[in-house]
């Protein structure tokens, strides 16, 4: 999922191919960067009967412009968490609610869920401006407005101001990170899903770079750039979980690595972690600074995964779809790691046989749709068919060529196993 387009909402008018409506077909053209366990209780919480997700059309200042949803379990506790979602380029509200797993764990677990959602008229493919300072400084913009929605929640429904999570995907998980950085007070805890560090890009061009191959700096560097947003702060940080595919080809697995080295220096820790520990679907848990209870900073390492959330479907964690892979149920163990789940996220002990990576090649024994779509470039990475790097569109999967990325390329497209496409030269 790529994330880094241009928008167009504040003020003073920032430069041509920034940000501004006139820019958004040049900026297309350019190719601009866009994008990405139930389990038993002792004593269950409420569960919901007819919550839906619901828009929530005034909920305070609003600089960023953006658009507030809602999902409350009927009967939900009196201060109960808050966990706010953000959604990656290419989504919205309603698609990450259905695909991600956090509903069902909302229910299961009684806490309540709030999604900001992108405008196109912000940026043209609808992703979170991460890269934009007016848009990540405290107060200014975008997280201004997030904050806005915290608030008219945790006012609205009598929740536990002391328990607001933020999590979020590619361009959500980059501003997930920023939006801990600009409110350690606001926030407990947070996730970051195939994103970027903190202060890592300047503006849109520079987005490029930080994507892949990602950038190189040292632990405190990092570190500065969470603290600069917070001048002398000195009460506690968020717990912080990073997550990250090792078959990642939108953002390097570098971006993670990064991540936890960013939030290590600033939890003041230093050197490998304290406990390790295999979960499911080949995925390793590193936890820094204590064990999966205790430590402030954890890293989740899922083998052969590309780009997207992992949710798995057979536990009853979310379902597959693009950039919702099916892998481990990335949101059980998250709330679990926040200590507002019931500890048992997926298989926490060793299993009793050695995991294996998932495989980077189509599957030979499940048949694909075998549909055959063409679009030019820019729609088919929109759609989630290719991924782009550095200009150039590559069909998802298995990653052949497709050539430059913009509008004016068309290329045919066929999926040939589930989510794995493969370039159709002699078209559909």
């Amino acid at each position: 999922m790529d994330f880094a387009v241009p928008s167009a909402h504040r003020t003073p008018p920032p430069p041509p191919l920034t940000r501004g409506r006139t820019a958004l077909s040049l900026t297309a053209a350019l190719a601009a960067v866009a994008v990405a366990v139930a389990a038993l209780l002792v004593a269950p919480a409420p569960r919901a009967s007819a919550a839906a997700l619901t828009p929530v059309p005034s909920f305070g200042t609003d600089p960023g412009d953006l658009s507030m949803y809602a999902y409350v379990p009927d009967g939900l506790s009196a201060d109960a968490p808050l966990v706010v979602l953000l959604h990656g380029c290419a989504q919205d509200a309603t698609a990450y609610h259905g695909h991600s797993g956090w509903a069902e764990h909302a229910d299961e677990h009684g806490f309540a869920l709030v999604y900001p959602e992108q405008k196109s008229a912000n940026n043209a493919t609808s992703c979170f401006n991460w890269f934009e300072r007016g848009d990540t400084a405290r107060d200014s913009g975008e997280a201004r407005s997030i904050r806005s929605m915290v608030e008219h929640a945790v006012s609205s429904h009598g929740l536990d101001a002391d328990r607001v999570y933020v999590s979020g995907l590619s361009a959500g998980g980059a501003m997930a990170g920023e939006l801990l950085a600009a409110y350690p007070d606001l926030f407990a805890g947070g996730s970051i899903v195939a994103g970027i560090p903190v202060g890592c890009a300047s503006g849109m061009i520079d987005a490029f770079s930080c994507m892949s191959p990602g950038k190189t700096r040292t632990a405190q560097q990092w570190g500065d750039a969470v603290r600069s947003k917070n001048p002398g702060r000195s009460g506690p940080w968020p717990r912080v979980a990073v997550w990250h595919g090792t078959s990642d080809t939108t953002v390097a697995p570098a971006n993670g690595e990064a991540g936890v080295s960013q939030w290590t220096d600033v939890h003041g820790l230093s050197g490998g972690p304290e406990a390790t520990e295999q979960l499911s679907g080949s995925t390793t848990a590193a936890y820094h600074g204590g064990d999966a209870d205790s430590a402030p900073v954890a890293h989740y390492t899922v083998s052969g995964m590309g780009h997207g959330t992992p949710v798995a479907p057979s536990e009853g964690c979310g379902t597959a779809g693009a950039y919702f892979l099916a892998t481990v149920c990335s949101t059980g163990y998250t709330v679990d790691f926040w200590g507002i789940g019931d500890g048992n996220g997926g298989p926490t002990d060793p299993p009793t046989e050695e995991p294996t990576e998932e495989p980077t090649d189509p599957p030979t024994e499940e048949p694909g749709s075998g549909v055959c779509v063409t679009d030019d470039n820019y729609g088919h990475v929109s759609a989630g068919r290719a991924v782009h790097r550095l200009g150039r569109a590559y069909a998802a999967g298995s990653d052949d060529p497709l050539g430059l990325w913009n509008v004016f390329v068309t290329t045919s497209v066929t999926e040939t196993s589930p989510d794995y496409w493969e370039h159709t030269p002699g078209g559909c």
